[in-house]
């Protein structure tokens, strides 16, 4: 029996582990929109839908527990990479071509885990705020030694962060779910 997208995506949602009350809340809000909205997919810049699908990929260097974030331009914050999924893309091929794209590498999946880790409903902020995000996080492997090779017109830097200098930072400078996102990795990786 074929899947459709629409059962691909339900599926990598299902399985996610939620860390806590509120990805549980946004797992359950992000499985409702996908199951019965007419569009998941942004058709058209920089809001139409008003709510779309995004692939967030976070370079992780598990040996030096550091995060590379890029300082999006458009949001005036520190991200990781990522990018809206294309019309009946799965999330993986995203994270697959943004990589290639944002940061001049291909994508290695952290620990062969291809499946996202992490998942937000978020609303926007910056130039084009006011609409949201479903937002699925996967891990890529990184090493704080490797050049990268950023995509300028969307970054204004990229910087690796470790995972105690994330939580000892104001939360404001990052996506609002960062603090929850490295405390879930630490678990994780252990």
């Amino acid at each position: 029996m074929k899947t459709t997208i629409r059962d691909q995506i339900l599926d990598e949602l299902a399985g996610i582990m939620p860390y806590d009350k509120l990805e549980q809340a946004h797992l359950d809000d992000a499985r409702a929109w996908v199951s019965t909205s007419t569009n998941i997919f942004r058709i058209a810049r920089p809001d139409k839908p008003p709510k779309h699908l995004v692939a967030y990929f976070v370079l992780i260097d598990p040996d030096h527990r550091s995060i590379l974030l890029g300082e999006l331009i458009k949001a005036n914050l520190w991200l990781p990479s990522g990018g809206h999924v294309l019309l009946n893309e799965h999330p993986r091929q995203t994270v697959l071509r943004e990589c290639q794209e944002e940061l001049g590498q291909p994508a290695v999946f952290l620990r062969g885990n291809d499946r996202p880790f992490f998942a937000t409903v978020t609303q926007t902020v910056g130039p084009t705020a006011g609409h949201t995000d479903v937002s699925l996080w996967y891990l890529v492997q990184g090493s704080i030694h490797d050049h990268i090779n950023f995509e300028r017109r969307e970054f204004a830097d990229v910087a690796w962060f470790t995972f105690e200098e994330i939580l000892q930072t104001h939360p404001a400078i990052f996506d609002k779910h960062m603090h929850r996102f490295t405390r879930k990795l630490i678990t994780y990786l252990g």
